[in-house]
């Protein structure tokens, strides 16, 4: 489905006037009555290792605490955003000042209330400050204020449009005030036991098992969760996990956790389906990092032939199954719909030409052919993130051959890949992915801004790639209230990108589950299983 950005009018609000979201919340429901009771099975993968995701940003954490916490809002399928702990907001004439109107009667797992000063404490003192993403989602925040216990004031630096798109549970998750206040928040007991407002409450983890959460039953929204229990199983191996979803052992398989050609297997079950959708809003694209400081690839006619050099339609379909569709550059075509896209103007690498363009300007750039028919050889370290990866990286290989670079893969496990490679820059070219979010400013720009070139936080710029004229347009469009110029800087960011190629897009990632024909509505938002899955129940 096609996104779309904040209108003018719902960001600024009738000229000064209230902006007051609509009632009614995000979901796609079937035709039948939600039945209650049951216990959701669901198998991720790799364990976590802490369960408040406003500490973290890994998926697996994600997965969890998403069911254990709330945001401020939620969005629906168009990433347009709709009430959670907020009922409505309303935005100043000059952009700079956001305030919030909170939902009354909800209460902590523990018992206590739901005030301003959780939502206060939680997105100055822990999300923007411990969160990943926090800087970027919340960064011109100057300050909070709170008139009463059931208003908040947002005061921004300047105008931040991006934030609108970055106050769901799985970006800023509010957390208890009473409970993190004045102690080390890392090390609270309640990182691993932790207390939301959310449709399930944690009750026990045994670890290298399970993690069990129950039905919330004083949740604010009326009648749900349908669910009783949810249970996230971990399943050491990937055949095993295959196995449990095809005996209906599972019911819920996350993205990742199953190969894609057995993904492709179960769904001709009569049990099996895939969850398509609920990825949206993360935007996910697959790319090549290129370290853009080091010989030979600071040379941008050397990044141009290797992204020349492959076929992202059989990276696509012979590697990752069809779960996904080439990618042309840094920004998913998810925002094609709000007009952030674009493939006007920008460098095409996907030409018929492509391995006769790719030898010019390797030729251009000085590395003629040796006597073996090879020019170079790079180091490739494929992501530590499974079979697949590693697959792709022999493609890779053999792809690179053809134009005469040689390319050795390195193989490590995941804390020294992440050391060596975002912390060291010790690499040549790496596989990985990152979340584009709901809005670029949020997931994309983190990639390709110099100012978030920094070894101390991994899964940034690590590229290191610097363009003046790339920084002011970022800087533009974080500030710029009118949607149709901000959609212009984005169209111009992409052509500049494309055209350096800092790094190398190969696919839109497609974040499908799989599940149990059973299980109905579990994709019915756009953070699909990373949502509150309130809304999910079991046809049994």
């Amino acid at each position: 489905m096609a996104l779309r950005i904040l209108t003018r009018r719902s960001w600024l609000g009738l000229t000064g006037a209230a902006a007051v979201a609509l009632l009614a919340a995000p979901g796609v429901h079937a035709a039948e009555t939600p039945k209650h009771g049951g216990t959701l099975i669901i198998t991720t993968t790799p364990e976590p290792s802490l369960i408040t995701n406003a500490l973290s940003s890994a998926p697996t954490t994600a997965e969890v605490a998403t069911k254990i916490f709330d945001g401020l809002l939620e969005y629906d399928m168009d990433l347009e955003p709709v009430p959670s702990l907020a009922t409505g907001w309303e935005v100043s004439d000059d952009g700079k000042a956001v305030t919030f109107h909170l939902r009354e009667g909800v209460r902590w797992h523990d018992g206590k209330p739901f005030t301003s000063a959780d939502v206060q404490f939680s997105l100055l003192q822990v999300v923007k400050e411990y969160h990943p993403r926090g800087p970027g989602n919340l960064g011109p925040i100057a300050a909070i204020d709170t008139p009463d216990e059931h208003t908040v004031v947002v005061r921004l630096v300047h105008p931040y449009p991006p934030m609108m798109k970055g106050l769901s549970s799985l970006e800023a998750p509010i957390v208890p005030r009473h409970i993190y206040e004045g102690t080390d928040y890392r090390n609270n007991p309640a990182v691993n036991e932790p207390v939301g407002t959310g449709p399930f409450r944690f009750v026990s983890w045994e670890k290298g098992n399970y993690i069990e959460l129950a039905r919330n039953e004083d949740y604010w929204r009326e009648g749900r969760p349908y669910l009783d229990r949810l249970i996230f199983r971990f399943i050491a191996d990937s055949a095993t996990r295959a196995a449990a979803i095809e005996s209906g052992e599972v019911h819920v398989a996350t993205f990742g956790t199953i190969n894609p050609v057995e993904m492709r297997r179960l769904e001709g079950l009569d049990h099996v389906e895939i969850a398509a959708g609920g990825y949206e809003a993360l935007a996910p694209v697959m790319l090549l990092e290129l370290n853009n400081k080091q010989p030979p690839l600071d040379d941008k006619r050397v990044r141009q032939a290797i992204a020349y050099a492959l076929d992202r339609d059989f990276i696509v379909d012979n590697i990752w199954y069809g779960f996904g569709k080439p990618a042309v550059g840094p920004i998913s075509s998810v925002h094609e719909g709000a007009g952030l896209y674009t493939e006007e103007g920008i460098r095409r690498y996907d030409v018929e030409d492509r391995i006769e363009r790719a030898n010019a300007l390797l030729d251009e750039a000085g590395h003629p052919r040796g006597s073996d028919g090879m020019r170079f050889t790079i180091v490739h370290d494929p992501a530590p993130f499974g079979e697949d990866w590693r697959r792709m990286g022999e493609y890779i290989k053999q792809a690179l051959k053809r134009v005469g670079i040689g390319v050795e893969i390195r193989n490590r496990d995941y804390p020294t890949y992440v050391r060596q490679v975002h912390n060291e820059y010790d690499f040549n070219m790496t596989s990985s992915w990152y979340v584009g979010m709901a809005d670029p400013t949020l997931g994309v720009q983190r990639q390709y801004w110099s100012k978030n070139i920094n070894a101390d936080v991994a899964f940034n710029n690590t590229a290191r790639y610097s363009n003046p004229e790339a920084d002011r347009l970022w800087e533009a469009a974080q500030v710029e209230m009118d949607p149709a110029k901000r959609a212009t800087l984005f169209h111009d960011l992409q052509r500049i990108l494309t055209e350096d190629s800092p790094n190398i897009w190969l696919m839109e990632m497609g974040l499908v589950a799989v599940q149990n024909s059973k299980v109905e509505d579990l994709i019915t938002s756009p953070l699909g299983v990373r949502g509150g899955l309130y809304d999910t129940w079991l046809d049994q």
